[in-house]
């Protein structure tokens, strides 16, 4: 029998939730239906936590919130058939109650690995609390009774800061190895201790990411790069070879570099700052040691400088899509910001206005910045120009800019000096005597 608790002695009110919420919630119950607030965002009210989504579980199938909802719902997915139901400007995911998928064949199939491949076996609350992935999550609230059901011990789990896996961990990690970035993901961003058990397999199975959609992938990589725990997330996520499962082709300690760290923490700054991320940027800073690579690569061979750092960046990107299905314009936008750099770093003064106006521009600056920051030669500390020159008058804008014609011409002159001294012939040594002997060899 799971546990029941009265919601309000945890805090916990309707009001929360939300109108929105709590009229969908009411639409699929005065419909004769059941209706909870399930997983993440029950657990997040029992923490003090403010959720910004709610799922929402009940024992209608899709069809039937389809034919409540009518064209405010939506049905998706094939692997795992679900409603999206739009309320007020909100979108609610509500699924139906899964049953052990072993259990009806016909509507569920799993691989020869035991990935679950089809899942669309309905069941009841009990059932479908077992097949939730975390102990933690396997929570449903009905805030029209006021009640919260805990079916695997979850409210303990979360006293006690521990995040545990429901069922046998490799077995559930195998039936979908996304858990195992999830289960990363949670513990950071919770401050929750991996269960042992839970952590155990992890290193050893992570090779089965390689079996997800390309395109889950790329959405799991953004939900890693957007919790606000980036920095504490990459070397768990590094240590347990899942980051390697992700990006396969990076070099191991990529990680560890001073860009990659910078970013991060800016990243998660910015999250508790309340501003957003674009996942373009991270990817990006990840994939740029890569890409100056390959471009060098080319201009060894004999290829220009921008057609060899524009085939070398579609090359890379083409290579981690692979792996992580980076949209179109996501690929796009990590080209910009690429393209940006000599432009930045070496700036012509009548192109700057341009340059300045374009749309990726900030997104460039401020990956010009962290990489001076974490120690890259190749900025010519522009950075601070950059950061200056946008900050001041027209007037003195144009100053900037008559300065800025001097500073390269002095550049170039320098760079002459230095090639006209390495090619400058070296004067002829006088020989040495040496059959003249001194007076001391002297008989």
């Amino acid at each position: 029998m799971p546990k029941q608790y009265i919601a309000s002695d945890f805090g916990i009110s309707p009001q929360d939730l939300g109108q929105a919420t709590l009229t969908t919630l009411h639409t699929l119950q005065q419909a004769g239906f059941d209706a909870y607030i399930v997983g993440g965002s029950v657990r997040d009210l029992l923490l003090g936590l403010h959720p910004k989504d709610f799922d929402i579980a009940t024992n209608a199938t899709p069809e039937q919130v389809k034919r409540v909802f009518g064209r405010h719902c939506q049905i998706i997915g094939r692997r795992f058939q679900l409603a999206h139901v739009y309320q007020d400007r909100h979108l609610f995911e509500v699924a139906t109650f899964r049953a052990p998928h072993q259990e009806h064949s016909a509507k569920s199939q799993t691989s020869a690995q035991g990935l679950i491949m089809r899942d669309n076996v309905w069941g009841t609350i009990e059932q479908d609390a077992l097949r939730r992935d975390f102990t933690a999550n396997a929570l449903y609230y009905n805030p029209q009774t006021g009640i919260i059901w805990d079916f695997a011990n979850g409210l303990t789990d979360i006293q006690h800061k521990i995040l545990r896996i429901i069922g046998n961990p490799s077995d559930r990690y195998r039936e979908d190895p996304v858990r195992m970035l999830r289960a990363a993901r949670f513990a950071v961003k919770l401050g929750f201790e991996l269960e042992q058990q839970t952590a155990a397999p992890i290193a050893h199975l992570a090779y089965l990411l390689k079996a997800i959609s390309h395109h889950r992938l790329y959405d799991e990589s953004h939900k890693l790069f957007s919790c606000g725990h980036l920095s504490e997330l990459l070397p768990l996520l590094h240590q347990m070879g899942l980051f390697q499962a992700l990006f396969p082709l990076l070099d191991d300690n990529i990680v560890q570099s001073p860009l990659v760290q910078l970013a991060a923490q800016n990243t998660d700054e910015r999250l508790q700052q309340g501003k957003s991320v674009n996942p373009a940027f991270f990817y990006a800073v990840l994939l740029w040691d890569w890409q100056q690579q390959q471009a060098q690569k080319l201009i060894a061979k004999g290829a220009d400088y921008f057609p060899a750092q524009q085939t070398a960046a579609m090359r890379v990107l083409n290579l981690q899509s692979q792996s992580t299905a980076i949209p179109r314009h996501t690929a796009q936008t990590i080209r910009e910001i690429w393209e940006l750099q000599p432009r930045l770093a070496t700036p012509k003064s009548r192109l700057v206005p341009n340059l300045i106006t374009q749309p990726r521009f900030r997104a460039g600056f401020d990956f010009l910045l962290l990489r001076e920051q974490s120690g890259a030669q190749d900025t010519h500390n522009m950075a601070e120009w950059w950061e200056h020159y946008q900050s001041v008058d027209a007037d003195t804008q144009e100053k900037l800019l008559k300065d800025l014609d001097k500073r390269k011409a002095r550049a170039v002159a320098k760079e002459k000096a230095a090639n006209k001294a390495q090619n400058k012939p070296k004067r002829a040594k006088k020989p040495k005597d040496t059959h003249a002997l001194s007076e001391a060899q002297q008989p």
